[in-house]
């Protein structure tokens, strides 16, 4: 049996009936007769009863009813080691444009976050996969926990943060129904998660996203928009059909502030970048020069943005922030 964060322990509650959790032996469970398995000091915080979002959660469920799950082998990290997990993931990260480091990564790309510096905020990330948003957001100051429904995603989440000597709670869960008492975040965050959900779905995630934040604390949510350049060429690549499975679903700016709005009152939005869904200025190093000019000019066309607004109809990626 491996304790839980005492912590962690004081944040989450049962996602079904949000009830106290008490941990017995490996397991977490609640007065109503929910169980929860813990695999490695990791709570599987997932609704099995319902439709998974993602394939990984479904492993995540799988792995629940093995059991020799506690004991799959974790690699050891010498320091510098690029993580083999996120060695194959960093393919996924803004489609093709980080494809050129799979096998090849020889430091993290930690993004910079915008937001103000955390001063002890709390901070959560909804589907944060190996973490490097956590990351910036520890390094900026928050105390972040990350969610993800990939068991895989967050035993390589821990293994980075721990090796950076960085402590994050992570936990398998689900956005649409978050394990967390109400009004005990600050800081909401999601990056290239929601778009992948049904409109019902990220619906959910965002009545979730109001209920776990404090009063006065704040969303930043990453979607895209279906009239930027990049999206319309995506739109017609798959011959602007019906989404299905993981693909990305595509809001216009009034929808974003119609939904939005509706989850957690009046919602603003800003650019988040043009012509991809977005590679990171700060991680520029880690591209030939062809991406360089891509990732200026985006950011030069994000910063005119904030002096015409208008601009955020054209870009392909957007920020919703919203405040409780």
């Amino acid at each position: 049996m491996q304790s839980l964060d005492e912590e962690l322990l004081r944040l989450v509650v049962c996602p079904r009936d949000k009830q106290d959790l008490r941990q017995e032996s490996d397991w977490l469970l609640c007065p109503s007769g929910h169980r929860y398995r813990i695999i490695e000091g990791i709570p599987i915080l997932l609704v099995s009863e319902a439709e998974q979002t993602h394939i990984e959660g479904t492993r995540a469920l799988a792995a629940v009813e093995e059991d020799d799950a506690q004991q799959l082998p974790q690699p050891r990290l010498k320091p510098g080691e690029i993580d083999p997990f996120v060695k194959d993931a960093i393919g996924a990260t803004n489609g093709s444009l980080y494809q050129h480091l799979v096998g090849t990564l020889t430091e993290y790309p930690i993004p910079a976050l915008r937001l103000p510096a955390g001063e002890g905020r709390s901070f959560l990330e909804i589907g944060c996969n190996w973490g490097r948003w956590c990351l910036a957001a520890a390094q900026s100051g928050y105390r972040a926990v990350g969610i993800d429904p990939s068991l895989k995603g967050i035993r390589a989440a821990r293994r980075v943060a721990q090796q950076l000597g960085i402590r994050i709670p992570y936990l398998v869960a689900d956005g649409r129904y978050l394990p967390f008492r109400d009004s005990v975040f600050d800081q909401v965050f999601s990056y290239s998660v929601l778009q992948h959900l049904s409109k019902e779905n990220a619906r959910s995630v965002l009545a979730e996203v109001h209920r776990v934040l404090d009063q006065g604390g704040q969303s930043l949510i990453q979607m895209p928009n279906v009239f930027g350049v990049r999206c319309l060429y995506h739109q017609f690549r798959r011959g602007f059909r019906e989404t299905r499975d993981f693909e990305v679903r595509y809001w216009t700016i009034p929808e974003l502030r119609r939904t939005f709005g509706a989850a957690s009152g009046p919602a603003s939005i800003e650019v988040d970048g043009f012509f991809s869904l977005n590679p990171q200025v700060s991680d520029l190093r880690f591209f030939p020069w062809h991406y360089k000019l891509l990732i200026l000019l985006s950011d030069r066309l994000q910063r005119i943005s904030t002096k015409v607004p208008a601009l955020a109809y054209l870009a392909d990626s957007l920020y919703v922030s919203a405040s409780k």
